[in-house]
């Protein structure tokens, strides 16, 4: 099987291929493996457990962004395969990005549970219980594992710099509907903003490429319905200005990702 990777080494790039022995049981980590430890000892990538747990080996995987341990060879259905890093992201070498922007803006919208009595986090007075009518509406969104594949098939974060990202805004809500959450207040000025929900075009991608099935489009617009509700309630403006719109040119050594049909490339 010829394997086609986009490489970087920190000053130049350039697309190196491979002629690898694969069987369609074998997933794309199993094939960049067995190149690196019989072909190219130089070639860069991340992996840890290899069972779509961690998110460390996402990628693009024949135009879309997968987890590489989790993508069968027999699945793709080609006699060749084009690996590149994941789009939108900046790249440090070969399939190797930078993940300290990502990190950022999901620590930004509070990713934890909020009291407004702190000492209860502690030292309960109860315990805060948890229906399993309740649980459903955020336990979906408790699956993300963050591998930032969302991010790259996103076209909103090919344009804006500042927009928050499926990624972060999903774990927003997972908190927000928790019902032993109170962090609403705190997070509201983060989200409600021209880069936060209103950002978002709804194009449904970064669902589409979930390897968890978290839906982060959907919780984009559970937030939407959330914001607007406080603002009509309590009658509270938004403390950001309107949006302007900030176009961007793509980080250093990005890859610009192809034009993407996702009834053609995406088997569906």
């Amino acid at each position: 099987m010829k394997v086609r990777i986009r490489r970087f080494d920190g000053q130049k790039e350039w697309w190196q291929d491979y002629e690898v022995d694969a069987k369609p049981s074998d997933t794309v980590l199993d094939v960049l493996n067995r190149i690196r430890e019989k072909q190219d000892h130089t070639l860069a990538f991340r992996q840890s457990c290899q069972m779509g747990s961690c998110g460390s080996c996402g990628m693009v995987i024949n135009g879309l962004p997968a987890l590489a341990c989790q993508t069968r060879i027999g699945e793709l259905k080609t006699e060749s395969i084009r690996l590149e890093p994941l789009y939108n992201y900046k790249v440090i070498k070969d399939l190797v990005v930078d993940l300290n922007d990502f990190v950022n803006k999901h620590r930004s919208v509070k990713p934890w549970m909020i009291r407004k009595n702190p000492e209860e986090l502690e030292e309960a007075p109860t315990e805060f219980k948890v229906t399993p009518e309740q649980n459903l509406t955020f336990v979906q969104f408790d699956y993300c594992i963050m591998c930032g594949i969302c991010l790259a098939a996103c076209p909103t974060v090919a344009i804006d710099p500042l927009f928050l990202g499926p990624q972060a805004l999903g774990q927003a809500y997972r908190y927000i509907a928790d019902p032993r959450d109170e962090g609403f207040e705190e997070r509201i000025d983060i989200l409600d903003d021209s880069h936060g929900v209103w950002r978002c075009h709804f194009a449904g991608a970064c669902s589409y490429v979930c390897p968890k099935g978290v839906d982060p489009a959907k919780a984009i617009q559970y937030l939407k319905k959330d914001i607007l509700k406080y603002r009509l309630l309590h009658k509270k403006r938004a403390s950001t200005k309107p949006a302007e719109l900030v176009q961007k040119a793509p980080p250093p050594n990005a890859p610009k990702p192809p034009p993407f049909d996702f009834k053609v490339e995406g088997g569906v």
